[in-house]
């Protein structure tokens, strides 16, 4: 249920057309330059994370995390079919755009929210940015910023010398600002409710 509320909030940021965060902005970008629908590439960008937890984990990969590979192409699927099936209606007002990013970051995070405070299966990114802790000698956090950041400039590269669209712009700083303290919020609101259920 989490993944596929990812997918669905994902899908309408997309469609707000006013930029979305590093990692999905890679996606966004690829998909201008190769044709191959964004959902599809978010699963061989997620697959090929998942391979790499499992060449430097080796024996400490949990068997659970092989999830990870179904769970990228349901996220995937959803994606493609929300985008490309659903979303079919023009679009191209700014303020518009500003209003459906919001409310689509907002969905995004209820479903982060959820998988987190589950705590079964990881994303794929930070599967494999959370492995590379144990081969460099730096935090999760730290790790996890320079994966934005070498998609930013991978993003940058490719719109000048390929001259695609861009694909990060002013939904990307507001993703920035209202992503983590609306996760935190949501994490305890279903660390209650999972509490209580479990009491039940």
């Amino acid at each position: 249920m989490g993944f596929i509320i990812v997918g669905i909030g994902f899908a309408f940021t997309l469609k707000a057309n006013v930029g979305v965060g590093a990692w999905d902005a890679l996606s966004a970008s690829l998909n201008s330059l190769t044709g191959i629908e964004v959902g599809t590439l978010g699963m061989i960008l997620n697959i090929a994370c998942v391979f790499g937890q499992m060449i430097i984990l080796r024996k400490e990969f949990k068997l659970i995390q092989i999830l990870q590979i179904p769970f990228s192409i349901l996220l995937g699927i959803v994606i493609n079919y929300v985008l490309y099936d659903i979303l079919i209606f023009p679009f191209d007002s700014f303020a518009g755009g500003i209003v459906m990013y919001i409310v689509s970051t907002e969905i995004c995070v209820i479903g982060v929210a959820l998988i987190m405070v589950l705590d079964e299966v990881t994303f794929a990114l930070e599967g494999f940015c959370n492995a590379l802790t144990k081969v460099i000698p730096l935090q999760f956090h730290v790790i996890r910023q320079f994966a934005d950041i070498f998609s930013l400039v991978v993003i940058i590269i490719m719109t000048l010398l390929m001259d695609i669209p861009w694909s990060i712009g002013v939904g990307t700083v507001i993703g920035m600002i209202i992503f983590g303290p609306s996760l935190g919020m949501f994490m305890k609101l279903f660390q209650k409710i999972l509490i209580k259920e479990i009491s039940v």
